[in-house]
Parts: C-alpha cells; sequence; structure tokens
C-alpha cells in the first residue's frame, strides 16, 4: 500500500504552501538561466536564491542542489533547487532519481509536506515521478522501539507540472505510485529478518498479495516438493527446521494474451552455505539471499496494477540452506525434476539447485521468454561491481529486448557471454552435471549450469543481480538495504511484449 498522499497541482511555485519546495532544474549552458519558476522564486525571495546560486556554483549539473530558508517571504519554508543536467541525456533513471532523492531529502528534513515544481521538459513523465517519490520515502523501521521508531515522515506531496495536469497525466502519476508501493513491498521482503521471514511465512505473504490483486496462487508444501521429483528443491531445504516451499503465481489478463512470459526468483531466504558454510563476517547479509524471489511479489503486485496483455507467471522455489544431520553434503549425487542426476560440489552453491528445478518445471509452460533472476554469485560482483547486475541469453533477439527494457527502467545491468569454452567445468566424473566449476568465471559457469535444465526452450534469461540487490549505501533511488532492483526491468520487458 502506498504510503503517501500524492496530489498535482498547476500554480506558481512562490504560492504553494508546503514545507520544501523542491525545483527540478534543468541546465541550459545559459549562465544564470535556470528557467521560469527559479526567476520568480529569487524574485520572491529578494535575490536570496541568485546568491545562493553564486556561492555553491551552482549550474544543474546532475546531482546538484543548493538549498535556501524562505524566512516567510513565500508560502513555503525551504527551496531546494535540485540538478537535472542537459535535458538531451535526461531519461527515466534521472527522473526517477530526482522525484526519489527530493522525497528522501524532505523527510531526512522531517518534512511532512513538500511540493515538487516539475519542468516543462518532464510534463510526460508523471508515471515515472510518481515511482520516484514513493521509492524515495521507503524506510525499514518495523522492528524500531521507544526512541527509535520516527517521530514524523512525509506524508503528502504536491506535484507542480508547468502546465495544467490533464486525467491521463494524474492517471499515470498515480500509477507510478502505485508501482512503487509495489517496490516496496519487495524491499520491505528483502530487509526482513530470517526468523520472520522463511519459506513458509513467504509462501503466505505470496497468497495474500495474490488474493488482493486478482491472481492466482499455488503452494506446494514440502511432501508434494518430493511428490513431484523436485530432489535439488528437497537437498538444499531439507536440512533446516523451515522446510521449502515452491510457490507459482499466475497473471492471466482479461484481453487475448500477445506473449507467454515466465519469471523465475531464487528464494534462499537465510543462506549459512549449509555444510561449506560461510564465514562469520556477511553472514547476516545472506537475509537478503532471497531477492529474487522477494522481486516477484513486488513485480506481480505491480502486474495487476498495469493489467499487460501478456500472461505472466512468477515462480518461487524456496528454501533455507542450514547444516544439521540432514543437510546434503559435497560429494552427494542427487537427481532433479529435469530428470539429470548433480554432483555436489559445494554446498554453499545451492542457489543454482532451487533454481535448476524451477527451470524445468517453468519450461513446460512453454513461454516466449523464460527468465531468472538470483543473487547468485560474488563473481559477479567482483566482475561487474557492486551496482551493476550481469545477465546472460541464449539468443540476441531476447538479448535485445532485454536490454531495451534495461535501458527504458533505467537501471544498471550488463550482457555477459555463454562461453562454451568453460562448459567443461560443469561436467561431471561421476553424473551427469556436478553444480560449479572453477573460481575463475564462476558467474559464467554458473549460468551455464542453469542453462542445462531449460530443455529445447529457445529464449531464455539469466540475470545475476548479486551486487545491486541489497546496498551498503543509498544511492540513486535506491535506499540502503533491499533495493528491489530489477523489478522495474522486469515491468519495461512485459510492458514491450503487450506492445
Amino acid at each position: 500500500m502506498a504510503s503517501l498522499k500524492i496530489q498535482s497541482k498547476h500554480a506558481a511555485p512562490t504560492e504553494i504552501a508546503a514545507d520544501v519546495l523542491a525545483v527540478g532544474v534543468v541546465a541550459t549552458g545559459k549562465k544564470g538561466d535556470f528557467g521560469p519558476a527559479v526567476a520568480a522564486l529569487d524574485e520572491a525571495l529578494e535575490g536570496a536564491l541568485g546568491k545562493a546560486i553564486a556561492k555553491e556554483e551552482f549550474t544543474a549539473k546532475r546531482g546538484q542542489s543548493v538549498e535556501v530558508q524562505t524566512l516567510g517571504r513565500i508560502e513555503a519554508s525551504v527551496v531546494v533547487l535540485h540538478g537535472l543536467g542537459e535535458a538531451e541525456a535526461l531519461k527515466g533513471d534521472g527522473i526517477r532519481t530526482f522525484a526519489a532523492k527530493a522525497a528522501r531529502s524532505a523527510q531526512a528534513s522531517k518534512a511532512t509536506t513538500l511540493a515538487l515544481v516539475v519542468p516543462e521538459v518532464l510534463e510526460k513523465a508523471s508515471r515515472t515521478i510518481g515511482e520516484g517519490l514513493e521509492l524515495g520515502v521507503y524506510r525499514f523501521t518495523k522492528y524500531f522501539t521507544g526512541d527509535r521508531v520516527p517521530k514524523s515522515s512525509l506524508e503528502k506531496v504536491t506535484v507542480v507540472p508547468a502546465t495544467k495536469p490533464t486525467a491521463e497525466w494524474k492517471k499515470q502519476l498515480e500509477l507510478g505510485q502505485k508501482i512503487g508501493a509495489a517496490i516496496n513491498h519487495t524491499r520491505d521482503l528483502g530487509n526482513e529478518p530470517p526468523n520472520t521471514l522463511f519459506p513458509a511465512s513467504y509462501a503466505e505473504i505470496a497468497a495474500k498479495m495474490c488474493k488482493e490483486n486478482g491472481i492466482e496462487c499455488k503452494v506446494f508444501d514440502f511432501k508434494e516438493i518430493q511428490r513431484r521429483g523436485m530432489k535439488l528443491i528437497q537437498a538444499v531445504g531439507q536440512g533446516s527446521v523451515n522446510e521449502p516451499r515452491f510457490v507459482h503465481m499466475t497473471y492471466t489478463p482479461t484481453k487475448k494474451a500477445k506473449k507467454k512470459i515466465v519469471l523465475i526468483g531464487k528464494g534462499i531466504t537465510f543462506d549459512s552455505g549449509g555444510l561449506s558454510i560461510k564465514p562469520a563476517p556477511g553472514m547476516g547479509d545472506m537475509k537478503s539471499d532471497m531477492s529474487g524471489a522477494g522481486n516477484l511479489i513486488g513485480f506481480m503486485q505491480a502486474i495487476a496494477a498495469l493489467e499487460p496483455a501478456v500472461e505472466v507467471h512468477a515462480i518461487a522455489p524456496l528454501a533455507e540452506n542450514m547444516p544439521d544431520g540432514k543437510a546434503y553434503r559435497p560429494g552427494d549425487i542427487w537427481g532433479s525434476f529435469d530428470g539429470k542426476t548433480v554432483e555436489i560440489v559445494n554446498t554453499d552453491a545451492e542457489g543454482r539447485l532451487l533454481l535448476a528445478d524451477a527451470l524445468a518445471y517453468a519450461r513446460a509452460l512453454q513461454p516466449d521468454l523464460l527468465i531468472d533472476n538470483a543473487t547468485l554469485t560474488g563473481a559477479c560482483v567482483v566482475a561487474l561491481g557492486a551496482n551493476c547486475s550481469a545477465f546472460y541469453a541464449t539468443t540476441d533477439e531476447a538479448a535485445a529486448a532485454f536490454q531495451k527494457a534495461v535501458e527504458a527502467a533505467g537501471e544498471n545491468m550488463w550482457r555477459m557471454p555463454l562461453l562454451e569454452d568453460l562448459r567443461d567445468q560443469v561436467k561431471s566424473d561421476v553424473a551427469d552435471v556436478k553444480q560449479a566449476g572453477d573460481r575463475m568465471g564462476g558467474s559464467i559457469t554458473a549460468a551455464l549450469f542453469l542453462r542445462e535444465f531449460i530443455g529445447d526452450q529457445k529464449h531464455w534469461i539469466h540475470v545475476d543481480i548479486a551486487g545491486p540487490a541489497f546496498a551498503d549505501k543509498a544511492f540513486g533511488w535506491s535506499p540502503k538495504g533491499a533495493t528491489g532492483h530489477g523489478v522495474l526491468t522486469f515491468l519495461a520487458l512485459v510492458e514491450q511484449a503487450a506492445g
């Protein structure tokens, strides 16, 4: 559910009452030319804004800001200018970041009301602005008590476009807020502690979201997982007191579906490494190893709001990877839903096992495009850094469509190669395949292992979100902690398919 009241109003910036008046400013390259809104504000503030601009050497570069107290000379208490960069380079990510940063900084200053002045160049971006505002106010405060509970939060935003907003403009603003709220739901799951978010509780959350949004939801318990022969999910999950689950959510459009897309998300609700146990430093962050599955909740919630003419399936294999007397071991050989046998070489390479069974299950749906997303490998973070995901594709056609979606969403992802020279690394001497290859090229060999389970599915994309899924500091429109990275790209891909 959205946490903000967002409205739109066409009025002079000097007449808008708010704790903070945030103004988006486009860089024109002309000294002192920051548009009519800034000029009017500077006049009303008796030149104080112009002096601050000069002192801070503000040129409206992207990310620049300057703040001025109004001292009662206009209705707003504080004016903050946010640089947007040059209009030609301004895309969705910049617009979303502007709105998110404006909301985040206003909330940090304990403001309860914000007015966002939108320059004319952003007149068609109301949905993106709505997304950014809702994403920007996100905080995970569920477990704070006493003095730690925030005493105030941003409650109301008035978006001020350069021209009178149309009914469609307002509709898109509302849709953007719903999408932002859906991603914030995903963030909540990623930030939940593992003692409250485990396979069964995730399944309950998924079922509740689906019921509220008219989405079909099937949940397989551990007995059903075993009955169906999902042996790799069984292997990973049987070492925990919290038994595994398998969740399948389905959105069916009211109109004839133009395409069918299946998205899978890795759902390791806590990853101790199993018997190949992780070192203590950083293990607490392994509550985020369910981020791929977490993305599915926000994704499907947003799909319900978008109502695309595409049949969409979201599949979450869920387990805890824990070491006990029942835990699977290095050296084990397990069967799979696909039928292939798998040699286990490292119980800390568990996510790909869940995905393998899920991919084999999903391919029977015969989708036009099959995608999985997972916090899969540290090797991906080494290769691309903490703020960029890797994606792999079996066809250039699928890769091109996905790249177009990445660019539309403004998320940071990079195509990586499925190098056939490394395929021998996942061949086993004692089974059909082994679960992991050498340390070098680890993200690639993980993708090659997964490819073994897609059968004759032509178009498949694997997305390794290990870096950006959980952030150690806020950046762009993403907060510290769980980010929901990937959801906007997957939504863009579905919207492309809808035409």
